[in-house]
């Protein structure tokens, strides 16, 4: 049995596009794979890098105190639940242009490296594979993709930077005067998913 890895990021509960279509979309991909759902709603907190972590991650693995250890726990724990999903949604609103601060938090416990990325003569290569990316992407009056959306093409960019090539998006931009054609176009790339 496969897993989905299904990441919130609104502050916003009731009323939030991107919960709601990115919940819609696990729940399609789940039926149609028979795969289980991990839920992590990131809003809820996820510690900030901070110089203690720093530290910890660039000690050798062998030579982590048990402090160093704990302090990587959460890091080592959302790594983990990425390397087991097949596929990854990430529901994510534009806040100021750009990804929730929570959000950014979780990309900086992920891109970890040699554990999910290394250096090379060549530049960083991704460590992970074979998985599909889905970006369940809502802004208010932000189109996304345009000069002035820098969450959509941060978050495709983190997902390559550490070897998942396969992003997927899910559109709800615009959505302040325009929220039901937004919608029936969202639901209609979630009825196709596969």
């Amino acid at each position: 049995m496969g897993t989905i890895l299904h990441i919130d990021s609104s502050g916003r509960y009731d009323g939030s596009f991107s919960r709601k279509h990115s919940a819609a979309l696990a729940e399609k991909l789940s039926a149609s794979h028979g795969t289980q759902i991990v839920y992590r709603d990131v809003a809820k907190g996820i510690d900030f890098v901070d110089e203690a972590w720093i530290g910890a991650n660039f000690t050798a693995a062998e030579e982590r105190s048990d402090e160093q250890k704990q302090r990587l726990a959460l890091s080592d724990t959302l790594i983990d639940e990425v390397k087991n999903a097949d596929h990854i949604i990430i529901g994510s609103p534009i806040y100021n242009f750009s990804v929730p601060a929570a959000l950014k938090a979780w990309i900086d416990q992920i891109c970890r490296a040699k554990v999910t990325f290394k250096y090379t003569e060549n530049g960083p290569e991704g460590l992970l594979k074979d998985k599909t990316v889905w970006l369940v992407m809502s802004s208010g009056g932000t189109a996304l993709e345009s000069e002035i959306d820098f969450a959509t093409g941060y978050l495709r960019h983190d997902m390559h930077f550490i070897g998942l090539s396969d992003v997927r998006l899910v559109p709800l931009g615009k959505v302040v005067g325009n929220p039901d054609a937004v919608e029936s176009a969202a639901r209609e790339v979630i009825a196709q998913a596969a």
